[in-house]
């Protein structure tokens, strides 16, 4: 697996948890930053990952915000991303099953530390199920055009 990550200025804390995790568990990653923690636009930061995902050159994308919201409204303006706000891990099961998400989205104003890690852990190991969840996803890309 072959994660994208990034963050804005309000996310730069979770997003260097979630990347230490990352590299506990041998996940190859790239981050697209910031790499300080000066004032930066979130559509920015959410793009590289967005479009790499899109293309195929990451299998999944990470994105951290102050509360997750921006960050998942840029992604999911990405032609192909299913970017999901999760901030509890039975969302971050469930959107991998059902809704194939292809991006994470989260909030570290919103959840601490040890949450996040627990979401991103059951979210980077879901599985889609297929099945029923398949036309509902093709409808979801219908939507795109």
């Amino acid at each position: 697996m072959n994660i994208a990550i990034s963050s804005d200025h309000g996310g730069n804390n979770l997003r260097r948890e979630i990347i230490h995790l990352l590299e506990e568990k041998g996940i190859d990653y790239t981050d697209f930053g910031p790499q300080d923690d000066g004032s930066v636009d979130y559509p920015d930061f959410a793009k590289p990952v967005a479009d790499g995902v899109a293309s195929g050159e990451f299998d999944r994308g990470i994105l951290i915000c102050g509360t997750g919201i921006g960050m998942s409204i840029a992604a999911n303006k990405v032609k192909g991303i299913r970017c999901a706000l999760v901030h509890d891990v039975f969302t971050a099961k469930v959107t991998r099953e059902h809704n194939d998400s292809n991006i994470l989205a989260m909030g570290e104003r919103v959840i601490g530390p040890g949450l996040a890690l627990e979401i991103a852990k059951t979210w980077l190991e879901g599985e889609f199920e297929g099945g029923r969840h398949e036309r509902r996803i093709a409808k979801l890309t219908e939507l795109e055009s």
